[in-house]
């Protein structure tokens, strides 16, 4: 199998070197370079041409929202998943409107970055929960807490979702078949209005359907 390029951009060294270790205990991940300033995200990028950009937010110029946006027109078969320690508003909203394909926070699970590089790396969009929550209140007032009437077995997939599974996992945690896992996500997202597992996710903790 042929291993995931990576490119890590961050100013701080001692980040660089950690995500570099980290990153580097998956067999399936390659680190083919690293940038400390935005600049120099992009002269890296356009040279080896990674899967996946892991970037910091506020960086020297460009950063945020002008370095996705750059690195997205530059070399479109790139995917930007964002890694950093803010979640405001002023923050994501640019980062997601500029083409980053996913926003995690850096207090994240080291199990959770991986499999967020993985699903950045299909063209998956990855979200942590605080950051998926504030996208949708942007978009959609709260609804009153338990409108929508998701049966037991659609509680417990969402549960498992939230939790970082796979459908894969999900169907062999439940003992179900991954099609099933499948049906129960079209349904929670109908019932949920919202187009995809990050979204529902965030709509259930938002309504007190997830604690």
């Amino acid at each position: 199998m042929t291993p995931l390029r990576l490119v890590v951009v961050d100013d701080h060294p001692v980040v660089r070197d950690g995500l570099r270790g980290m990153l580097g205990t998956q067999p399936d991940f390659e680190i083919v370079g690293e940038a400390a300033s935005g600049t120099e995200a992009l002269t890296v990028v356009a040279a080896v041409r990674p899967d996946v950009v892991l970037t910091d937010l506020r960086l020297p110029d460009p950063s945020g929202g002008t370095l996705i946006r750059l690195l997205r027109e530059r070399v479109p078969s790139v995917q930007v998943l964002v890694l950093t320690t803010h979640d405001t508003d002023s923050d994501v909203l640019p980062a997601v409107e500029a083409g980053a394909i996913g926003y995690l926070l850096k207090d994240a699970p080291r199990e959770e970055l991986f499999r967020a590089v993985r699903a950045a790396a299909r063209g998956e969009t990855v979200l942590s929960p605080s950051v998926a929550t504030l996208l949708l209140s942007r978009i959609r007032p709260s609804r009153p807490l338990g409108e929508a009437r998701l049966s037991a077995r659609e509680r417990e997939v969402l549960a498992l979702i939230a939790r970082g599974r796979t459908n894969r996992e999900a169907a062999a945690d439940l003992h179900i078949s991954e099609a099933t896992v499948k049906t129960h996500l079209l349904h929670i997202y109908a019932k949920l209005e919202v187009p995809d597992r990050a979204s529902a996710v965030a709509a259930a903790f938002q309504r007190g359907i997830l604690s």
